[in-house]
């Protein structure tokens, strides 16, 4: 399992989503407000589809839902005007980070990431200088018990998938953005609810640290997405199963 998959599976062990409901209703809707500038119907806009799928998945108010839509329509006037932003730094002990960002102040956004880079030991870099060492894939993952791997891993690949994983306590699959539709439908068709789904920047080499180092580029990467403006952040460090314990401990 990718570190960035590692880190959201402890965040959900240790109940961070429901310490931080408020933060992660903004974040999801900010990210309806974006999808919602294709159109506002559900049922033929599929990114918006998908982002209320989750939002409903967080138990968000369908009054929240619904005034999201509106702002990225452009059906609420007052509204604030949402970017898209994607920074990129290095963290601690040589390790690539990309941060995502939705923004109505792209200043205010460079300026807090750039505080959070160099006030634990890293610092910003060039749009570019990072970048490079990510690719941008569809991704999905979904409880081990919802099917079996042999399963998962044929309709995968009938999707065309590039990866199915056994993770242990859950399955994922990487694949080509444009076969995120096809892989979400094959999903929905065998009755199988992602707990995961959306594009995501997955590192082409994870480089291997000690456990210090670690917890030192991981704490980089919380206090990242503490960050209002921040909706998610990846990197190239591969989560020894000695540092997961650590972290769901610290």
């Amino acid at each position: 399992m990718s570190g960035h998959s590692k880190w959201s599976t402890i965040k959900r062990k240790k109940g961070v989503a429901d310490a931080k409901r408020g933060a992660i209703f903004t974040r999801l809707a900010r990210e309806i407000t974006i999808a919602a500038r294709d159109g506002g119907d559900p049922d033929t806009n599929f990114r918006l589809r998908l982002a209320v799928e989750k939002a409903r998945g967080e138990n968000m108010p369908k009054d929240n839902i619904e005034r999201a839509i509106k702002k990225g329509t452009g059906e609420d006037k007052d509204a604030a005007v949402f970017e898209e932003l994607t920074l990129e730094g290095y963290g601690p002990h040589g390790s690539a980070v990309m941060v995502s960002c939705v923004t109505d102040n792209r200043v205010r956004t460079v300026s807090d990431v750039r505080h959070i880079f160099s006030k634990f030991g890293g610092n910003m870099a060039e749009a570019g200088a990072v970048g490079w060492q990510f690719d941008r894939k569809s991704y999905f993952s979904f409880p081990s018990s919802a099917m079996a791997f042999d399963k998962a891993f044929e309709l995968g690949v009938e999707a065309g998938a590039d990866d199915v994983v056994d993770s242990g306590e859950e399955i994922e699959i990487f694949g080509p953005v444009d076969a995120f539709k096809t892989i979400m439908d094959t999903l929905s068709k065998a009755k199988v609810q992602p707990a995961e789904a959306g594009l995501r920047l997955i590192a082409k080499q994870e480089i291997d640290l000690g456990v210090e180092e670690i917890m030192a580029v991981m704490k980089v990467v919380e206090n990242l997405e503490d960050l209002d403006d921040v909706q998610d952040v990846y990197h190239n460090v591969k989560v020894s199963d000695e540092a997961l314990a650590a972290l769901e401990n610290a």
